[in-house]
């Protein structure tokens, strides 16, 4: 009798404050009270990491959190602020062993070669489990922050329309070139070019470190980076994607892609279409993994973490989207309940 090979179940966590939910905060076992310590998110990843996931990511942003899509909502009765998610995972990092860390970085407003140091850093320190996640910004506001660009007010419904979608493809080419400059300055240095001879007095191969002379649209860069090669030599990049010109850059330039089906059938067409995708960008044989974006309420059984959900949703003041999932285990306190837990596809 011949076996059938069941491919490896890959699961990952995103964690966000207390939980996905706007009202996870004020669950009893919630402590908002410790979210900005160290402390806290030790904890977190310590109990993804007891759980066999394989990667956390952290959520981040350059804007305070908003129920509005493209403008500030004012409301004070959600978790509002957050820590900066590369610093958390370089804190983290020496606690843990085997789990990966992967930091939300916003691409559009902060520069390539920092970023490439900053996530090469993390990995030496992780010793190789570094990753980032990059997102995108058009909120008028967020540029603000920084001055150096303006953008028009944005909605849903805006980037619907062909304009909207013109804008769009510009935001993604920008996040496909900055990928590429990271990756370029990763391997500014070959992986021998730190000699370390006292005897010669010679620290580094200055003949194995090279300019990426990057010259595009949005980005003129020139390198080397200023920090030798990740041990992982290219550290896992990943983006999420809702829509076709997501998914183009999931395709041309990552290693991980989150998507959001909505079904099974939904998923099967997502799935394809970014292989679609990745095929027409040349790239067909290389790996690319592809997880599946769920709101999980855990509990003990499927009642309880229904009336979990009507709990939070009561304090929420409106119905969340998404369904329920009944698993014995983690117990009903557990501080991963309400997580966007991903699943690979």
């Amino acid at each position: 009798m011949s076996s059938i090979s069941v491919p490896p179940l890959h699961l990952a966590v995103a964690l966000d404050g207390t939980g996905w939910h706007p009202a996870s905060w004020r669950e009893p076992v919630a402590r908002p009270r410790d979210l900005f310590t160290a402390a806290y998110w030790a904890d977190q990843v310590a109990e993804a990491e007891r759980g066999l996931l394989d990667f956390v990511t952290f959520e981040d942003g350059l804007g305070l959190q908003s129920s509005h899509y493209g403008e500030l909502d004012g409301r004070t009765d959600q978790v509002r602020g957050r820590l900066d998610a590369v610093l958390v995972a370089a804190r983290i990092a020496p606690l843990t062993s085997h789990i990966g860390l992967v930091p939300t970085v916003v691409s559009t407003h902060t520069e390539p070669f920092h970023i490439s140091k900053a996530i090469a850093t993390l990995d030496y320190v992780s010793t190789g489990r570094a990753g980032l996640r990059v997102q995108l910004s058009a909120r008028p506001h967020e540029a603000d922050h920084f001055g150096r660009r303006t953008f028009p007010p944005i909605s849903l419904e805006s980037l619907r329309t062909e304009a909207g979608q013109e804008r769009l493809t510009e935001h993604f080419d920008e996040a496909a070139d900055y990928i590429e400059v990271v990756r370029r300055l990763w391997d500014s240095w070959e992986d021998d070019a730190e000699i370390r001879d006292i005897a010669t007095g010679r620290f580094v191969d200055r003949d194995k470190l090279h300019y990426v002379d990057f010259e595009g649209r949005h980005f003129s860069v020139k390198g080397p980076s200023i920090t030798p090669r990740p041990p992982q030599g290219q550290p896992i990049v990943s983006s999420l994607a809702h829509q076709t010109i997501p998914y183009r850059l999931v395709a041309r330039a990552t290693d991980i892609g989150y998507v959001t089906p909505h079904d099974t059938d939904d998923a099967r067409a997502i799935v394809a279409e970014i292989r679609a995708e990745q095929q027409t960008a040349g790239r067909a044989d290389e790996p690319l993994h592809i997880f599946g974006d769920l709101v999980v309420f855990l509990d003990d059984d499927q009642a309880t973490a229904e009336a979990r959900r009507e709990r939070l949703d009561t304090l929420a003041g409106r119905r969340t989207p998404a369904t329920p999932a009944s698993s014995p285990g983690p117990p009903p306190n557990s501080p991963m309940c309400s997580r966007s837990c991903r699943r690979q596809a």
